[in-house]
């Protein structure tokens, strides 16, 4: 069931509606961020409404001790949680006296407008207080030029023919906390707090904890810049506060900015550092004019949309849904820091927790493959690399060799706390050594896999071969008690998936291993009874399939359910994770997103047309999509097929997925690692793109719908442009060598 709350416009997330029952719904989808630090879109003068306020700052998070009613050996012993810090974008009004509060005033003219193409969120309304009427108009920007900056301007102007006596005060606030803490547990202890008439300081650290995980620290520094006479400051033990205030005429307007600079201890870890950096940002920041820290953030995000901006025309709810999938996940990752990674709330909310999931590699990798210099997704493989002592630790609580690499984290470290995932959603290691491949196949590159990269494969092959088993009845190698990437089922038995990327990792990694470097063989240490025993379980590894079906079966006895299809349920039971118990939607033949259908997508070119037919025939009816990630594959594999109705249906689904709230849970946040999804659908579904034997191929249709659509991508070194309209196919070489491509099975050389 959709639910829009703003309108359609191909550069904008506008609304002119201010309504309460939709206020959550509404701050997660005008969140901003920069990669660095990032905010949902609450209201900065305070709404005692309902509300959701959230301000995150990248790799800042705390250990919440997992609570569960039993325990087992491996169970990872705290739950890595996003937390909201410092609130630093805190303001007050008050006209003649009266509190502005739009929880609870009637006000006229409301606009909300969140401008992607210059990453500005922009607020305005007008409100009667004590008989003076005021026009109060907010903008909002984190700047990309200057990851530690945040910027907001607020102009009040006098539209009444009474004069209007503000009030006006601007605080950093350490007095936060999350909404699903426990027992309104707070994570946070201040170190100090300071003021002048026209800046307040706070700096707080993450309260210790018994898991010995790092803690941080985070200063904030705001200055304001007015006109207007500094009536006081003052502060608390956890918050300091200016004020100001003025008289406004009929007619006559101010401009008040508030310039925030935000550090953190993973670049500064000594307090005194840290303050010093404070200082100096907000120095520089000072004597710096609004325009020209506006100007160098636009240009930051002009130089990103030159190159990734998808044009479609004839569909203007398409169009807004692509770039703001795009807006979003470049405002989560941009690949700046090697240490950050894609969380799949990015900014937006507290929910989940974790810095990253399998998502980043399975989803996000093709993306920014296609779209950013290739040093941005060597940044997202160097991030498990970086953490594969974690892995180390993980396989061994499950009594395991080699590398298992976590479902959540922000350190390397298992920390998520859904026992199916935990202990059984172990695909993702084979994602994880999938991405190395997209990566190198796409760039040519074989730089990483040589060096770095051979080390993650070789210690995830370490704990396949641990992990599986060999079955004496059946003679093959098997996998049991998993979960695959439909989390509608847990602890199956062979799940297609999971043991297909099992294999398929261990054929890779023994491709690989004669390509490295001495040193770097000496060091992996792969011995011959290993590449032996890895070659078998290659040779014999078990994977279920129905003949007479012609489908590849998602695991053992899954063709013993009741199997129907989705559309023969009443439309109110969907979505079931909302609407059924756990136990029903267990025992169901209904699945949540692509699952052998993943697996199709990952190796595409190596079934024929006749299997990918009969497994999406199969399985398409039977999924219910209620994972953000599922539409997008769905929709490439449609394309694939010439299923090309379908193709733009699904495509319509995961681009506009939060903006319809397709799947009712976008009030927590949004779900940005599935903000690949219109890229992806678009990209690798409609233009049929794909890296044959180092070769770009093209296979585009045009949707019915559509005029025409334009992308732009990078492929070693060039940038082309590739437009499809009712005429046909049109590839561009906008910079970069020649190249020879694939245009519908015809080679075509650029220049």
């Amino acid at each position: 069931m959709m639910k829009r709350t703003f309108d359609v416009s191909p550069w904008h997330i506008v609304t002119t509606k201010l309504n309460p029952d939709d206020k959550r719904l509404q701050e997660s989808m005008t969140s901003l961020a920069n990669g660095n630090l990032g905010m949902r879109g609450f209201f900065e003068e305070g709404y005692s409404g309902d509300t959701l306020p959230g301000i995150y700052i990248g790799g800042v998070w705390f250990p919440d001790k997992t609570k569960v009613g039993w325990w087992k050996n491996g169970y990872p012993k705290y739950f890595g949680k996003v937390i909201n810090a410092i609130n630093f974008i805190k303001v007050g009004i008050k006209i003649n006296g009266e509190v502005v509060d739009l929880a609870k005033d009637k006000v006229s003219d409301f606009n909300l407008d969140l401008d992607m193409q210059q990453a500005v969120l922009e607020r305005a309304f007008t409100v009667e207080k004590g008989g003076a009427k005021v026009q109060i108009s907010f903008e909002r920007f984190v700047s990309a030029a200057t990851k530690e900056l945040v910027v907001q301007g607020i102009i009040l102007k006098n539209v009444g023919s009474k004069e209007a006596k503000v009030e006006f005060s601007s605080s950093v606030d350490a007095d936060v906390q999350n909404e699903d803490a426990n027992y309104d547990e707070k994570f946070w202890d201040v170190l100090k707090v300071a003021k002048t008439d026209n800046e307040a300081e706070v700096i707080a650290e993450t309260k210790p904890n018994d898991f010995g995980t790092p803690q941080f620290t985070v200063g904030a520094l705001s200055t304001v810049v007015t006109d207007w006479n500094s009536e006081s400051a003052d502060q608390t033990d956890v918050s300091a506060t200016n004020h100001f205030s003025g008289t406004l005429a009929a007619g006559e307007q101010t401009i008040i900015q508030k310039r925030t600079v935000v550090v953190s201890s993973r670049d500064f870890p000594k307090q005194a550092d840290l303050e010093a950096r404070l200082t100096q940002l907000n120095k520089e920041i000072s004597a710096t004019s609004y325009s020209d820290l506006f100007n160098a953030h636009k240009a930051v995000w002009a130089n990103r949309w030159n190159v990734s901006d998808v044009k479609i025309a004839g569909d203007d709810e398409a169009q807004q849904g692509i770039r703001f999938n795009l807006f979003q996940l470049f405002s989560t990752y941009y690949g700046e820091d090697s240490r950050l990674n894609i969380g799949p709330k990015g900014f937006t909310g507290e929910k989940y927790g974790g810095a990253t999931y399998w998502d980043t590699e399975a989803f996000a990798v093709p993306v920014y493959l296609g779209v950013t210099d290739p040093n941005v997704t060597k940044n997202l493989l160097k991030y498990r690399y970086q953490q594969i002592d974690g892995a180390f630790h993980n396989a061994k609580e499950q009594g395991l060799k080699g590398a298992l690499y976590p479902m959540v984290t922000f350190d390397g470290i298992e920390s998520h706390n859904e026992w199916e995932i935990t202990f059984e959603e172990i695909h993702r290691n084979g994602d994880i050594a999938y991405a190395i491949y997209n990566y190198t196949n796409y760039t040519g590159d074989k730089s990483y896999v040589q060096h770095e990269g051979a080390k993650v494969l070789t210690e995830i092959s370490r704990f396949w071969a641990d992990r599986v088993h060999f079955s004496e009845r059946n003679g093959k190698y098997m996998i049991h008690g998993v979960t695959g990437p439909d989390e509608y089922e847990n602890n199956v038995d062979n799940n297609w998936y999971t043991n297909i990327l099992a294999q398929w990792t261990l054929k890779y990694t023994l491709e690989i291993l004669p390509e490295v470097a001495p040193e770097v063989a000496k060091d992996l240490n792969v011995t011959d009874a290993e590449k032996k025993q890895w070659q078998d379980i290659v040779d014999r590894m078990y994977l279920p399939e129905d003949k007479k079906l012609g489908i590849f079966v998602q695991h053992d006895g899954f063709l013993d359910k009741d199997i129907k299809p989705v559309s023969s349920l009443p439309k109110d039971q969907l979505p079931l994770n909302q609407n059924w118990s756990w136990d029903k939607i267990l025992r169901s033949p209904y699945i949540k997103q692509a699952d052998v259908l993943q697996g199709i997508w990952d190796f595409i070119d190596d079934f024929t047309p006749e299997q990918k037919k009969a497994n999406f025939d199969f399985y398409e009816p039977l999924t219910v999509h209620e994972s953000s990630l599922s539409a997008s594959i769905h929709a490439i594999l449609a394309a694939d097929l010439h299923y090309e109705e379908k193709a733009t249906e699904l495509y319509e689904r995961t681009a506009r997925l939060d903006l319809d709230n397709y799947n009712n849970d976008t009030v927590d946040g949004l779900h940005i690692t599935a903000m690949t999804g219109g890229w992806l659908a678009i990209v690798q579904g409609f233009a049929g793109m794909r890296v044959r034997n180092g070769e770009l191929h093209y296979a585009p249709f045009l949707p019915k719908k559509w005029q025409s659509y334009q992308f732009r991508q990078l492929f070693r070194g060039r940038l082309i442009e590739v437009t499809v309209d009712q005429s046909g196919t049109k590839l561009d070489l906008l910079d970069g060598d020649p190249i020879t491509v694939d245009l519908d099975g015809k080679k075509e050389e650029l220049k």
